[in-house]
């Protein structure tokens, strides 16, 4: 068989599959077919003089509408592009043709196909991953138009949206429709039902839309976490269903507890055009078996069970919520998708990708590359794959540090824990008892040491658990929240601890309970081994309710999870990726408005202004790759290697290392758990299933066969092989008994806190500190306060209101500069230089801040402590011979001698007060006494009564001593 004929054979049966009918002209019936739409594919067509033969010459419901070019395996397409399109041009006028020139035009190899659509504005050939069902050409053929648009007051011009209903969806193709999108609203409702789109998600949404016009295939959003990604991509899936005429999109995600969030967040977003909610004018399909509802124009979707469909193969429900972080990294060469008539290549108009840096690589881009559809990623933690993968097509790039200066994220400060045993590890010297605890069952053993016991800190909750160096990690959170994270808060802020694994974070939330003293409720574990309440229930607890107060977790809220009261995120586990580091710094990154901060502080009057990251292991000190590892396999988990075998894999190194582990695992099976085994595989044991795979790999091939069907039959043994591992209970018993290795715990060693305080001149100090210092150089001429304290003496006074006016500068965008923040940053830098770091800010104390910055001071010290002492240096020379109780008051300056100072204890009451005003305001007036805390002690009459006619100067005096 020649190359060509070989490409034509698997045309064909790629058009078969599709549903087309193939023939020969001699054979040829153009209403062949069973179905409504008939779609019939005529070989080597004769055409008009002088344009040859059409490889295929394709007919729709009776009509012509299509050419194929067909050419062998390894050809290049686009030089045949002129070749196909005067095919198009020379169908004879004697035959029925759908519009001439024929709209449609392919060029196949039957390995690689590529197409043109006529009907396009600028028709650009694009790459098919197979051919179109008859019935998408017939759509295409006899378009129906989009919706009008209705009137609505706002749009990003302001101006009225009211445009005839024949200007959109007027042309069969989701392209040419895409050139007349109407303005986007960017405010709509009223009242507790209004929305309003952020400026970020506005250029988000109209780039896009400019790029889908210019018919990009690919483009990349990228958007700071809690910036409002999935509002955004709602946004403007709805723009592309209702205007653009988008049939059917496809939203994937790579857990299905992040599908459920979407799912809610689809239901419940409000049109911007009519009385409905997006789940009440379309259906939003979450697909948790293998039934894709092909009325719904939105399906939402996990990565895995789109691969698995498309494989043909089912997949456990359980699948759905388990991350494939790292999965891929397994298959090298993975086994490809083939055609699956039961979900076309167009069956999605638009495919979004969630997380898009995590579903690019080889295995999961086949999925991406099935279908023919816009493919439109999201993320807030790009890296050069992603960047290479979407053409380098950004649409929108939104980092971290803008959102925080938009005010859409709050920063973040590092509060670093360090322990003896986090750094060094322990020895336990012999003859200690230490325990062990079997992994599956948690039943522990006592063990004494026969010779000395060493780990070192990568082994620490892995292998050896260290309880007293979780204990002192949560004594020092305990003991410190509320002296240096959150001075002013009454109750512990909601806090997100991040544990190695289900063991380590069972210890954790016992220990929390301990140390803090408080019930169940208080801290709870939120993975995928939780039982009981639902690891749902917990996290919308978590989120809006006063109890846990702590959460802890290995990786389940580590992506994607919107929980906005968070304030504290703590690392009890490292980190290698820089991806999935920020993804998991991000939980904290949320704006939370006021109310909703309150409904889990009730209380406590409190805004979110920023995060702390709370490090334990150094996480924020290691540098990072964005690298997907393909080491050897002995590195890989054996849960990912029996995940990747369940997938398709069966390549070498996949199989030969689960051979070898389940080898090791069968050596230490008692016959109990041997005859689980051979129940749950269907009559093996672990020994026969290696045993197999192994003959699988080392078959001998017959050498008088083609290599082609030595391939296959290869192939088909070690699928074989692997088989058994396609049962979900199966590989979970099989975990469950690799777990049954002991975990050592030792309760000998205790461990002794190295340091806890804020990180050491950390990038984001720096970069505050920076900030503030450009601010005020800037500024200097502009703002009152500034003027006065760059270029006043000293002591001159400032107004309340000029202090206030700065302060709302420096609040306000882009700037979002906070008093707390900005001091504990200046303490960060230069802690010896810097007090007061866990007391509450006050106002004035931005006095201090600017004279610090200026360099006027040579310490950092909190306003009313400057004032303090300002007053203890004036009341020291305030002195002359004792006097009675009654006697009036001494003009001050006056009878200056030596001895201590001389007024009556209740003038000192009065000008402590005073003092204690001037820290707060700046300064007094006459009138201030007319006001608490003076009120309640007699007020204007009783200072009158007490400072007589002196009290004018004593104002005067102490408004120009005192000010720091």
């Amino acid at each position: 068989m020649t190359p060509e004929a070989r490409a034509r054979q698997t045309i064909d049966a790629l058009l078969i599959a599709a549903g087309w009918h193939v023939c020969s002209v001699a054979n040829a019936n153009i209403h062949a077919g069973d179905g409504a739409v008939k779609g019939v594919a005529i070989r080597e067509f004769p055409l008009n003089p002088g344009h040859g033969f059409a490889d295929y010459l394709l007919y729709v419901n009776g009509k012509a509408c299509g050419v194929i070019e067909a050419k062998k395996e390894g050809a290049t397409l686009s030089g045949v592009e002129g070749q196909s399109a005067r095919y198009a041009q020379g169908l004879p006028a004697t035959l029925p043709a759908w519009r001439r020139p024929l709209p449609f035009v392919f060029e196949s190899t039957g390995v690689e196909t590529r197409f043109t659509n006529g009907l396009d504005p600028a028709p650009r050939a694009r790459p098919l991953f197979a051919f179109y069902r008859p019935d998408l050409l017939l759509h295409w053929l006899t378009p129906v138009r989009a919706e009008p648009v209705e009137a609505h007051p706002l749009t990003s011009s302001g101006r009225t949206v009211q445009e005839p209903a024949a200007r959109y969806g007027s042309s069969g193709t989701f392209l040419a429709r895409l050139q007349q999108m109407p303005p986007l609203v960017t405010e709509w409702g009223s009242g507790g039902a209004s929305y309003q789109l952020w400026p970020a998600q506005i250029k988000a949404i109209q780039n896009l839309e400019k790029s889908l016009a210019a018919n990009k295939p690919k483009a990349l959003i990228q958007m700071a976490t809690g910036s409002g990604k999935t509002f955004t991509a709602i946004s403007f899936i709805y723009r592309l269903i209702k205007f653009g005429g988008a049939r059917r999109v496809l939203f994937l995600v790579d857990r299905g507890n992040l599908a459920r969030q979407t799912k809610k967040e689809f239901d419940a977003y409000a049109s911007p055009h009519n009385n409905y909610k997006f789940g009440e004018e379309y259906i939003v399909q979450h697909l948790q078996g293998n039934n894709l509802d092909t009325s719904a124009r939105v399906v939402i979707c996990t990565i895995q069970r789109m691969f698995s469909m498309l494989k043909g193969k089912d997949l456990p429900e359980e699948a759905d919520e388990t991350s494939t972080e790292g999965a891929e990294a397994l298959f090298k060469d993975p086994e490809p998708i083939g055609y699956n008539p039961a979900i076309p290549i167009e069956m999605f108009d638009i495919v979004v990708t969630d997380e898009a840096h995590r579903s690019i690589y080889n295995l999961w881009r086949q999925v991406l590359e099935y279908f023919d559809a816009y493919l439109i990623g999201l993320t807030a933690t790009p890296n050069k794959q992603t960047f290479g993968f979407f053409n380098q097509n950004l649409v929108m790039e939104y980092g971290h540090a803008q959102a925080v200066a938009d005010g859409v994220n709050v920063n973040y400060d590092v509060y670093r824990i360090k322990t003896e045993v986090t750094e060094a590890g322990a020895k336990v010297d012999k003859g200690y008892w230490l325990e062990t605890q079997d992994k599956a069952t948690r039943r522990k053993t006592a063990w004494q040491l026969d010779e000395d016991f060493e780990y070192d800190p990568s082994e620490l909750d892995r292998a050896v658990q260290t309880p007293d160096q979780i204990r002192t990690v949560v004594r020092t959170l305990r003991d410190n929240w509320n002296v240096d994270l959150f001075p002013h808060r009454q109750e512990l802020p909601k806090t997100l601890i991040f544990a190695k694994d289900d063991n380590h974070a069972e210890k954790i939330v016992e220990i929390l309970r301990e140390e803090f003293a408080r019930g169940n409720e208080f801290a709870q574990k939120i993975t995928y081994r939780t039982t009981g309440t639902s690891p749902e229930q917990l996290i919308k607890d978590f989120r809006t309710a006063y109890y846990p107060r702590v959460a802890v977790t290995v990786d389940m809220i580590a992506t994607g999870t919107d929980i906005k009261p968070v304030e504290i995120v703590m690392f009890m586990r490292s980190v290698k990726s820089r991806s999935f580091f920020e993804q998991m710094k991000g939980r904290g990154v949320r704006v939370c408005n006021p109310t909703d901060l309150m409904q889990v502080n009730p209380g406590e009057h409190l805004r979110k202004d920023h995060f702390v990251i709370v490090d334990c292991v150094g996480v924020c000190e290691r540098d990072k790759t964005d690298s997907r590892p393909m080491d050897q396999k002995k590195s890989v988990p054996l849960d990912k290697l029996l995940q990747a075998v369940a997938l398709g894999n069966v390549e070498d190194e996949v199989l030969s290392s689960v051979a070898a582990r389940l080898s090791r695992l069968d050596k230490d099976l008692d016959e109990e758990d041997q005859a689980r085994v051979i129940e749950a595989s269907g009559g093996h044991s672990l020994r026969e299933l290696a045993h197999g795979i192994v003959q699988a790999l080392n078959a001998e091939e017959d050498e008088g066969l083609p290599p082609s069907v030595r391939a296959e039959l290869v192939e088909a043994q070690r699928i074989q092989a692997a088989q058994p591992f396609t049962n979900p209970t199966l590989r979970e018993l099989i975990l469950k008994l690799r777990q049954k290795a002991d975990l050592v715990i030792d309760t000998v060693t205790q461990d002794v806190l190295l340091h806890a305080g804020f990180a050491e001149g950390s990038d984001r100090a720096k970069e505050l500190v920076q900030s503030f210092e450009a601010f005020i150089a800037q500024h200097k001429d502009e703002i009152t306060a500034l003027q006065i304290l760059y270029n006043r003496p000293v002591r001159a006074p400032l107004k309340f209101e000029d202090i206030k006016a700065l302060a709302d500068a420096l609040h306000s965008p882009p700037h979002l500069i906070d008093e707390s923040a900005l001091w504990q940053a200046y303490a960060a830098l230069n802690k010896t230089r810097v007090k007061g770091t866990s007391q509450r800010r006050l106002l004035t104390d931005l006095v201090s801040l600017v004279r610090f910055a200026m360099q006027q001071d040579n310490e950092l010290v909190p306003y009313p402590e400057r004032v303090q002492a300002n007053f203890k240096a004036w009341l020291a020379q305030q002195s002359s011979p004792p006097r009675s109780p009654n006697s009036p008051p001494l003009p001050l300056g006056e009878g200056r001698g030596e001895g201590s100072p001389r007024f009556t204890t209740e003038q000192i009451h009065w000008l402590e007060m005073i003092r204690d005003h001037i820290a707060a305001n700046l300064g007094i007036d006459i009138e201030d006494f007319s006001y608490a805390p003076f009120e309640q002690d007699g007020g204007l009459g009783k200072v009158h009564q007490l400072f007589g006619a002196e009290l004018p100067h004593v104002i005067e005096t102490l408004n120009r001593e005192l000010a720091a």
